[in-house]
């Protein structure tokens, strides 16, 4: 099929790929206020739980190596259904799963779906604006970051009447269509032009022993700017169970309104770095942001934690009030963290854009694995208070470090400015 393709047909691509980042978002996040009851269903303690989401990040890096080959050679919308079939059956089978090492396997099968799934998406999703000639990558994730806030709070509502197989079940169902249905409407193999897309003959690529230390420097950076976003995901519920003593429904609030903040911040980028330095934006979001989730954090549970002041009903009220109020702020500051690193990896002398996010992506993977692990042994052992410092620090320290990214970069361009959100960048492992 020609390069050039009609508008009704980019029309129809342009709607599918919105309406799967929305999906994938919406699978992704259902689990989210059920997390207590699956680590009950399992029956870890916290330090074990860390371990399990930790190490199961093992199942992310091998789609690195292989699904760029994949697409080199298949297109990206066959790889793009195939996986989100694996995504929909792991989901529906986290349900039933009581053992620990049983459960483990399936979240590292999990990752390595979703992992090989977003590879392919990413990857559709840049072939697709370049044949439309228009940045919309920023577009594009901001539409995962509405699913995952509809699903948090869909999944809140869904906690407080369904038993946990029963909303996994309908869940997996309802985005296997809408993954198989949307995906007839991507680019075909055909249309997609991966076939421009393979390396050449003759092709070198840069050592890794030759990267520059500035790279490793951006990665600490994206790492600290994404641990907080990920601690929420994975651990905001837990703690508004064990700490604010909320009921399921009303514990998905704090991080609804937290990615609901991050998605109006992510689509003000745009606007907003016409007027200062991209990397200005994420330094003062990371200094502000720190203090906003700090408060948020530890005055809601001084609140609670307050036996003299009011009934325990009224002081869990005001603290939700407060968490969600000062979590909202903090996700505006966290909003441009991701993005602005990635984007800063665009002036690394000697690399490609492809080859540094690639090598982002593999250091920010492993420090999460480790990360993980640390965070669920601080919440069994000091307590989830003093476990989620850890995050905040890590908030403080993304200000920080994109304080220097400023100085060293000259200029960033705009339309790069929300290319690469936490949905993961097009990577791959290269030599």
């Amino acid at each position: 099929m020609p390069n050039h393709l009609d508008q009704k047909r980019l029309k129809s691509a342009k709607l599918a790929l919105f309406v799967i980042f929305f999906t994938q978002a919406f699978a992704a996040i259902t689990t989210l206020p059920r997390i207590p009851e699956l680590i009950d269903q399992i029956g870890v303690n916290f330090a074990e739980w860390g371990a399990i989401i930790g190490f199961a990040g093992l199942g992310s890096l091998l789609p690195l190596v292989f699904t760029n080959k994949l697409v080199n050679r298949f297109g990206t919308s066959p790889v793009i259904k195939i996986s989100a079939i694996a995504i929909s059956l792991v989901l529906m089978s986290l349900a039933w799963i009581t053992n620990p090492i049983l459960f483990f396997i399936a979240y590292t099968l999990q990752s390595f779906a979703f992992s090989t799934f977003n590879i392919a998406l990413n990857s559709q999703a840049v072939m697709f604006q370049k044949k439309l000639g228009k940045v919309l990558l920023g577009s594009f994730h901001g539409s995962w970051s509405i699913g995952a806030a509809v699903s948090a709070a869909v999944s809140g509502v869904l906690a407080t009447f369904l038993p946990l197989w029963q909303h996994l079940v309908i869940v997996a169902i309802l985005v296997f269509i809408a993954f198989q249905l949307s995906g007839n409407y991507l680019l075909s193999p055909a249309e997609d032009g991966h076939e421009a897309e393979k390396p050449k003959a003759g092709d070198k690529k840069a050592s890794w022993l030759a990267t520059p230390g500035y790279l490793w420097f951006l990665s600490l950076g994206l790492f600290a700017g994404m641990w907080p976003e990920l601690v929420m995901m994975e651990w905001s519920a837990v703690f508004s169970r064990d700490v604010l003593q909320l009921e399921a429904g009303r514990g998905a609030l704090p991080y609804t309104v937290f990615v609901a903040a991050m998605i109006v911040g992510r689509f003000s980028v745009v606007h907003i770095t016409k007027r200062i330095h991209f990397s200005t934006m994420s330094q003062w979001g990371g200094l502000i942001g720190s203090v906003m989730m700090s408060i948020g954090v530890f005055w809601p549970a001084a609140i609670v934690a307050n036996g003299d002041v009011s009934t325990l009903a009224d002081r869990v009220d005001a603290a939700l009030t407060v968490q969600v109020v000062f979590f909202a702020l903090a996700g505006l500051g966290i909003a441009s963290m991701v993005p602005s690193f990635y984007s800063a990896a665009g002036d690394i002398r000697g690399l490609t854009t492809a080859q540094a996010l690639s090598r982002m992506s593999l250091a920010n993977a492993l420090m999460m694995m480790l990360a993980k692990v640390i965070m669920g042994a601080l919440a069994e052992g000091p307590g989830l208070e003093a476990a989620f410092v850890f995050p905040i620090a890590s908030f403080l320290a993304a200000g920080i470090i994109a304080g220097v990214v400023v100085k060293k970069s000259k200029k960033l361009r705009a339309e790069n400015a929300s290319a690469y959100p936490p949905t993961g960048p097009i990577s791959a492992i290269d030599a």
